[in-house]
């Protein structure tokens, strides 16, 4: 039989989304053999974290991986930002629940959604140690990828989401 289609097909030296954790780089495909059995692998470094991953080519979509959003979606997810804090009326361990799910969801619209919901003008009131880890994580994930597909530096791309909530109305 002849090789397997892959439901992507990336390229080593691209760009991608793993949920988990965030932008990495493809470094490498290889073949490794696990049981018995030959596996092609993407080899992924996130930068960030100076971890490397190796992810079954079989299995990445499943997972969850994913191209870099297209400079239309990063753009609607900036535009997200602009919108006014969507709060629902649960215990707070459920919410950070849901916002820790879409974190890790990998959906840069639903990280997005996560940026403009926790971020806290000075004058508002504190965040709890949890809202503030959750909203930096969700701040991280969020710069990173627009800083990709803009061609900025992440300070660059930092400078923008900072301005764009600052400019919100109350």
């Amino acid at each position: 039989m002849g090789k397997k289609r892959r439901a992507f097909n990336f390229s080593v030296g691209e760009h991608v989304v793993y949920p988990a954790h965030g932008v990495g780089k493809i470094i490498e495909i290889e073949t490794q053999e696990v049981a018995g059995t030959k596996l092609e692998m993407f080899v992924v470094f996130i930068e960030k974290d100076k971890l490397t991953l190796r992810v079954p080519t079989a299995k990445a979509s499943a997972i969850g991986m994913r191209s870099l959003a297209t400079a239309d979606v990063a753009q609607k997810a900036l535009n997200i930002l602009k919108g006014k804090a969507v709060v629902k009326r649960l215990m707070w361990s459920r919410r950070a629940q849901e916002y820790e799910q879409k974190i890790n969801s990998g959906d840069i619209i639903l990280i997005a959604e996560v940026v403009r919901d926790l971020h806290r003008r000075d004058e508002q009131r504190e965040q709890s140690y949890s809202e503030r880890q959750l909203y930096e994580s969700a701040v991280d994930r969020l710069t990173r990828e627009i800083a990709i597909v803009t061609s900025q530096s992440e300070e660059a791309s930092g400078s923008t989401i900072v301005k764009i909530l600052d400019s919100r109305r109350k």
